[in-house]
């Protein structure tokens, strides 16, 4: 079996699955925001239940509109509080404690090796780079499962990705993973788990491979996975809360597609609009001007992407025409980085720094976009109207080809400011 149809058999208290096979399976954890949140909680009363199935295992994070930007945002807030209070949910995190969830929830412990994981968000998929199963399900799925401790799936076929060789300077698990969107397509991993491996996700920080599994649902997919190896063993060591397991894929596991990528040969990615596929090298791009900048999300709002984006604009100022925004995913990481005087050297640059959330991602607050206007984004998604007004544009990028951009005012390259 592979790795994700072997948790999802431990899981289901069977001795294997295969593809396509319907299993209930205990969960992990459960997740949802200030967004899906309220719908699970209404849906949780409505069928009549009173008490989660474990107080412990339920986290409720309003990230989406929080801050809390207006009065419907802020009574969304409010019912994952009250709800949160009734039921003793340890893992409830009011502003100042929480941060964008699927940078938090790894980064707290509360997600190990081993897990099944669901949340009421499309990119749950990110705990797959710890070697959890993870995926996104209906607020009504979540309600269910709070009260039983369980959910239904379909074992989903496998898809193998292996890359090999070395990446280019600037070149992180962002390109690595719009660079197999852009080859499969946003629908060419459907209803399937991607598996990723080969030397240079082996290579790969934690970091970046959060920022891939965290985008596997762009290209359709189930899930996102890495089999777990030291990295993630000397990430999960001193955070995990409870016990984990390592599972890996068999030998001799079947996958419905194998491809293989020479990494070596991919340079710094932009996706344009309006689809995540729509990738090009950003320099084919430089000719075009932008307006906004923004560091941050679930995607590349880690310590490692804002060193990046620093290292790129530290003794530089933000082109006169761009804002540019940097969102820390989390406190530990907003922490961190006054304490590596990276806020200073945004500040410095024109740039502002704000409290996690997510956001402008979603078009939420803090940087919606007007008419005409184009952002370059660290974020996963560039659909029509994602950001602000249906006729702005959002292009994809890496922090480095993100904080290049905020200085030279259009798309570019870290190599045309001498780095």
């Amino acid at each position: 079996m592979t790795i994700t149809e072997k948790i999802l058999a431990e899981h289901a208290g069977k001795k294997e699955v295969a593809p396509g096979e319907l299993i209930n399976a205990r969960v992990d954890l459960i997740l949802a925001n200030d967004i899906t949140a309220p719908i699970a909680i209404r849906e949780f009363n409505k069928i009549g239940a009173d008490r989660v199935f474990d107080p412990e295992r339920v986290a409720f994070i309003p990230d989406h509109f929080a801050p809390q930007k207006d009065i419907k945002a802020a009574e969304q807030c409010r019912m994952l509080k009250v709800f949160s209070r009734e039921q003793g949910l340890e893992l409830y995190f009011e502003v100042g404690r929480m941060g964008v969830e699927h940078a938090l929830l790894p980064e707290q412990g509360h997600v190990v090796p081993g897990d099944l994981v669901i949340g009421a968000d499309s990119h749950t998929c990110t705990y797959g780079a710890l070697g959890a199963f993870s995926t996104g399900v209906g607020s009504t799925d979540v309600a269910a499962s709070m009260a039983t401790g369980e959910c239904w799936f379909k074992v989903p076929e496998s898809m193998k990705f292996i890359y090999y060789g070395s990446l280019r300077r600037w070149v992180g698990g962002k390109d690595l993973i719009l660079h197999t969107i852009g080859d499969i397509g946003v629908d060419g991993a459907l209803y399937r788990a991607m598996e990723f491996e080969g030397e240079t996700i082996r290579a790969l920080p934690m970091s970046g491979r959060l920022t891939m599994c965290n985008m596997a649902i762009e290209a359709g997919g189930k899930s996102g996975i890495i089999v777990p190896d030291e990295i993630t063993e000397a990430y999960v060591r001193e955070r995990a809360k409870r016990d984990y397991r390592f599972y890996r894929s068999d030998p001799d596991a079947e996958y419905v597609e194998t491809r293989e990528y020479d990494c070596s040969e991919i340079e710094p990615l932009v996706a344009c609009p309006h689809l995540p596929s729509n990738v090009r090298p950003a320099s084919e791009l430089t000719d075009i001007a932008i307006d906004q900048v923004v560091i941050g999300s679930c995607t590349n709002g880690r310590i490692e992407d804002l060193r990046e984006a620093a290292e790129v604009i530290g003794g530089r100022k933000v082109n006169p025409n761009v804002r540019m925004i940097v969102i820390p995913a989390t406190q530990a990481i907003y922490k961190q980085a006054l304490k590596e005087g990276l806020i200073e050297v945004f500040i410095d640059s024109d740039a502002v720094v704000s409290t996690p959330t997510c956001g402008p991602c979603l078009g939420g607050h803090m940087g919606i976009l007007a008419k005409g206007e184009r952002a370059v984004a660290t974020t996963n998604r560039n659909f029509v109207g994602r950001m602000g007004h249906p006729e702005s544009e959002v292009f994809l990028s890496n922090p480095a080809v993100a904080a290049a951009s905020a200085v030279l005012g259009r798309i570019g390259l870290p190599d045309e400011l001498g780095l």
